[in-house]
């Protein structure tokens, strides 16, 4: 048998090749359907109903024939050596592990539902690999056998979570992993992919709660794009900044994002439609009252050029703008020549 070309297996030709190994027709019904071979997952209740027969027996049928596929997968499973090199050569490349979708991503051509659906099917059948299922916690993966066992995958990929926990913010995988004793960046890399608690934006990984790698809302969104520029936008900046992301939803309006930038009390109006992180230091407030914030500070009266100075470091406005307020507000008095006070 010639070998497969890793870089497009025929999942499609190999997963009807495995199904033609199974003996009765309403077994392999059984497969296609649980494992969602041609169309989506169905559960025990609905192919029992389908085939008349109770969710137990499904069950029990299902657990004999993959009993007796993964007997067969060292010689007489159809491909079985061609898998084997095919998985083997993908994942020593991913730190051993790998999620099924982005193991599906470079095996198949299209990378569909389906596609990951084959790909987690016969990566179960294949002994050189071992298969970590899907919950609440854990995406499908795979791994080489020779390096993980299940559990001992759940439980490093555990490690990692806690690790971030523990250093309480987003950080590189670099960081991570000299927080768990310096392990290679690609093996950190890959358990931290398998975690449903995680995720990574921008280089960083940290807890899926985090919206600074997890944006979920314009809001967050907003904030993500700031912190990264860490100075000073105008709103249509980060309105271009968020079109041009890597975000999973980014079709939203200027006008929405301009909408949030004011309800938002993380964001600080600090010129003309330019916005800036209040953890940077600024606070709300008019230039009027940047004026008396820097007179009170001082507890002396200044030159009309420091005070345009010192509010130019909180807010980015025309100098002209600055002068006006100063020279036409009653809380501000001259006591000498272009020296002013608090009246």
């Amino acid at each position: 048998m010639p070998e497969l070309d890793t870089n497009t297996l025929p999942v499609e030709k190999i997963v009807n090749d495995v199904l033609g190994a199974i003996d009765r027709e309403r077994e392999r019904e059984i497969i296609s359907r649980r494992y969602g071979l041609f169309d989506r997952r169905e559960t025990l209740e609905q192919i029992g109903e389908l085939l008349g027969i109770t969710r137990e027996r499904v069950r029990q049928l299902e657990k004999s024939v993959m009993t007796k596929l993964k007997s067969m997968a060292d010689k007489d499973l159809p491909h079985a050596t061609e898998l084997e090199a095919a998985f083997s050569a993908e994942l020593s490349t991913t730190g051993n592990l790998s999620k099924i979708s982005d193991l599906s991503a470079k095996l198949t051509p299209k990378n569909t539902k389906i596609d990951q659906s084959r790909v987690a099917f016969l990566a179960r059948l294949t002994p050189s690999v071992t298969f970590i299922g899907e919950n609440d916690h854990f995406h499908n993966a795979a791994a080489l056998s020779s390096a993980y066992s299940e559990k001992g995958v759940r439980d490093k990929v555990s490690g990692v979570v806690e690790a971030i926990k523990k250093i309480g913010k987003p950080v590189s995988i670099e960081e991570v992993a000299g927080a768990l004793g310096n392990p290679e960046a690609l093996e950190i890399t890959a358990l931290a992919s398998v975690s449903k608690n995680l995720a990574t934006l921008n280089g960083r990984w940290g807890l899926m709660k985090w919206p600074m790698v997890n944006p979920k809302n314009i809001r967050d969104k907003i904030y993500v794009i700031l912190y990264e520029n860490g100075k000073q936008m105008h709103f249509n900046e980060i309105a271009e900044a968020i079109s041009e992301s890597d975000f999973k939803r980014k079709d939203v309006t200027t006008q929405a994002i301009h909408n949030e930038l004011i309800k938002d009390k993380r964001f600080i109006l600090v010129g003309r439609g330019i916005y800036a992180l209040k953890e940077w230091g600024f606070k709300q407030g008019t230039v009027a009252d940047v004026i008396t914030e820097v007179l009170k500070d001082a507890d002396e009266p200044l030159h009309r050029d420091e005070i345009v100075k010192r509010v130019l470091k909180k807010r980015f406005v025309k100098e002209t703008t600055i002068l006006l307020n100063l020279q036409g507000k009653d809380q501000f008095k001259r006591t000498a020549k272009a020296t002013y006070t608090l009246a």
